[in-house]
């Protein structure tokens, strides 16, 4: 019979493997959750991006050393050069230049958001 307060190292692996797979599954739900709301923006003129970054930054670190890390990395440098190339859309809008320079921003903002969300519901690791 083993004492009340006796060590045991079997459970608690147990407990700490169910503990990482419950964080990864948040981080999993979370993780989609962020790409809904990077596509989004489309709709709320780049609120809900605003928002999904603002979550990636506050997340981060509980991402870090688990398959999702490279997905925050992923939504982060999107949302940061998509903001460039629309601010220098925005400014080149009076050479005419700046309307294709903003279409073609909105399209690779698109594309990753896509690209991302796709190798994540297909459990695939995102090149980076």
């Amino acid at each position: 019979m083993t004492e009340p307060h006796q060590f045991d190292p079997i459970s608690t692996a147990r407990a700490t493997q169910l503990e990482r797979t419950e964080q990864e599954q948040r981080l999993h739900t979370l993780t989609h959750i962020l790409y809904a709301l990077y596509a989004m923006g489309y709709l709320t003129a780049g609120m809900s991006a605003i928002a999904a970054i603002i979550i990636n930054y506050i997340k981060r670190e509980d991402a870090e050393g688990t398959p999702y890390a490279p997905h925050f990395k992923w939504q982060i440098r999107t949302f940061w050069w998509s903001l460039a190339w629309m601010i220098l859309g925005l400014m080149l809008v009076l050479v005419a230049v700046g309307v294709i320079v903003l279409w073609v921003s909105a399209i690779w903002m698109l594309y990753r958001i896509i690209k991302g969300w796709l190798y994540l519901y297909d459990n695939k690791p995102l090149p980076i």
